[in-house]
């Protein structure tokens, strides 16, 4: 189960990152069109938003929570 968390985390901070680099130059992923439909600043937001969640998600995965008691 952390392994699929890991998976989840990475490829939200990839997408993430490939999103809000292809925006820069003026391009797009064509799934993510959506995100600057009502304002370029929340779009960039998101995928502001999606790098941090994707990095948390993918650290909290590998914490060994039994070890911490």
């Amino acid at each position: 189960m952390k392994n699929i968390f890991l998976v989840v985390g990475f490829l939200l901070f990839v997408l993430g990152f490939l999103s809000l680099i292809l925006s820069m130059i003026g391009m797009q992923f064509q799934f993510m069109t959506w995100l600057d439909s009502g304002s370029r600043l929340a779009g960039f937001v998101i995928r502001i938003m999606m790098m941090i969640f994707g990095v948390a998600i993918a650290y909290l995965s590998r914490t060994d929570w039994k070890q911490l008691d």
